[in-house]
């Protein structure tokens, strides 16, 4: 497995990776999909001997105080294999002096939560209220209000 920086996503790869653990808010428009990877401030895959993607990291960053890691996904074929831990320790150096290093996830009581927890966790990721913070965010499901007047 080799971890590589990619600025170019083939959309059929995007959507085979992105299907694989059913985030249908990102594989329902591929094209909106490619444009986040290519506006992201890092993407960075694993792939195998051959080539074949196994796994995807992004960040939004402004690469000198804060780093957020927008998307960690591993096709669940190479779950439990190292393939996320080597994307996530590969960003954990490459943005280790930034101040803030942060990303979300699933909430614990969900089907995925508890396992990812465990496994943010079992690299050193403490929740927000461990580290006296907190997080906000406004609902997934709001009105686009770009082309409307202010």
């Amino acid at each position: 497995m080799f971890v590589a920086e990619e600025g170019v996503f083939d959309p059929a790869e995007m959507l085979n990776l992105y299907d694989s653990v059913g985030w249908e808010g990102y594989t329902s428009d591929v094209d909106k999909l490619c444009r986040g990877l290519v506006n992201s401030h890092l993407v960075i895959t694993a792939r195998d001997g051959s080539g074949t993607l196994l796994g995807l990291a992004r960040t939004v960053s402004d690469d000198e105080h804060i780093c957020y890691v927008q998307d960690v996904v591993v096709n669940p074929a190479n779950h439990r294999q190292g393939v996320g831990r080597a994307l996530v320790e590969h960003l954990m150096r490459r943005y280790s002096h930034c101040r803030f290093f942060l990303l979300s996830t699933d909430h614990e009581s969900s089907p995925e939560g508890k396992r990812n927890h465990a496994f943010y966790r079992s690299l050193g990721f403490l929740s927000y209220e461990e580290k006296e913070m907190a997080g906000f965010g406004l609902p997934r499901n709001r009105p686009d209000l770009r082309d409307t007047a202010p």
